[in-house]
């Protein structure tokens, strides 16, 4: 397990630069980086949602304001959502000359048909979009606790599809997990990546601190449905969905899994549901010395 570059006294409290998580922001809501500057360690990567209710001119703003806020712009590319080639070259030409981002993630996106010629990411990576436009750092998607539309077998082949293709290329890569509430599932599923011969740096997704109803809600959207069992282990009390809680539970199991192997390169992405500047300060005194799960 890789362990951070940071002062290790406990009270220094201290962050590195850009090192220790990611986070997430949509183009509507960039003004929850410029309140949260003062708690977001410099350089820190500021992953860019793709949302069908935002347009192209939204996300290459963020991608500039986020940049001169002195963080990494990651722009998400919705493969999906690009209703052409043009629309993806205009695109992401434009987030280059505004931002210019070292990293791209690229998704299926949510639609369920699409709105060009990519199916899905597989295609849009499998195109000529790396080479067009030089990119040589990407960022894809892991599911531990898997995904409602997508089958087990799938989701796997896909995985490894990504890895092999764009390590041929000579890319780097870095797999982002969607949040969810299992840690076990998380650590059986870093196990079988690892033993599928998968090194690649992984970011575990950890969502802020919010309420039930709101983490339940974007569980369902991101394609993880909590059972009862795990909802109950985790706090989630489904019949009190105004109740802000934080991931402690999840985040302590985790920490316990984590220690007993070697699992790579573990980071760490958080998904500010409850509100940027709560969610980092949450981050923030969990990634302090005396808590990291590293």
């Amino acid at each position: 397990m890789e362990i951070p570059d940071h002062d290790p006294r406990p009270e220094s409290r201290v962050l590195p630069q850009g090192g220790w998580y990611t986070l997430d922001v949509t183009g509507k809501g960039i003004s929850q980086v410029q309140a949260a500057r003062d708690l977001i360690p410099t350089k820190t990567p500021i992953n860019i949602a793709f949302l069908g209710n935002e347009d192209h001119a939204q996300r290459i703003n963020a991608a500039r304001f986020i940049r001169e806020c002195g963080y990494e712009p990651v722009p998400i590319i919705s493969s999906r959502r690009l209703s052409s080639e043009k629309d993806r070259d205009e695109l992401l030409g434009a987030l280059i000359e505004a931002a210019a981002p070292s990293r791209f993630i690229f998704v299926g996106g949510d639609p369920a048909a699409p709105a060009g010629p990519y199916r899905d990411s597989i295609a849009l990576l499998g195109s000529t979009v790396l080479e067009r436009h030089s990119i040589r750092h990407v960022g894809i998607v892991g599911y531990p606790e898997g995904h409602l539309l997508i089958d087990t077998a799938t989701l796997w082949s896909s995985l490894k599809w990504k890895i092999d293709s764009l390590q041929a290329t000579g890319c780097s890569v870095e797999i982002t997990t969607q949040f969810g509430f299992d840690a076990d599932a998380v650590v059986r599923w870093l196990e079988r990546l690892r033993h599928e011969g998968i090194e690649a740096p992984v970011r575990i997704g950890v969502p802020g601190p919010a309420t039930v109803g709101k983490l339940v809600g974007f569980a369902r959207q991101f394609g993880v449905e909590p059972s009862a069992e795990i909802a109950r282990q985790y706090g989630l009390a489904t019949d009190e969905p105004s109740q802000v809680i934080g991931a402690e539970r999840f985040w302590d199991r985790l920490a316990t899994g984590l220690a007993e192997g070697d699992l790579g390169s573990i980071l760490y992405h958080l998904y500010p549901f409850g509100g940027m500047s709560e969610g980092v300060q949450w981050m923030n005194s969990h990634m302090a010395p005396n808590r990291t799960c590293t």
